[in-house]
């Protein structure tokens, strides 16, 4: 079984992924503000925006945690199944 290498990302990557949830917060952000309705209506946006980006971050936590349980279960089983097989071949 072969140790499983762990994954990086580029610098340039991480950069632009930064950098675009700069500019979208920005541009709503710039948007909301000169949105020509009364300052209620800005506040309802603008904690509408809030709750979407947190609910974003939540899933996309949530996803990456599961995707990595059941990676770690899979190499919890290959483990087994391996050391089953090997006490096998020593018979």
């Amino acid at each position: 079984m072969e140790p499983q290498s762990l994954q990086t990302d580029s610098t340039a990557w991480l950069f632009f992924v930064k950098a675009s949830w700069v500019a979208a917060v920005g541009a709503v952000g710039v948007g909301t503000a000169y949105l020509p309705v009364d300052l209620w209506a800005k506040g309802y946006m603008a904690m509408g925006i809030l709750f979407a980006m947190g609910t974003s971050f939540t899933l996309a936590k949530t996803l990456r945690d599961q995707h990595e349980a059941e990676r770690w279960i899979n190499r919890l089983t290959d483990a087994k199944t391996e050391k089953m097989l090997q006490e096998y071949s020593d018979v």
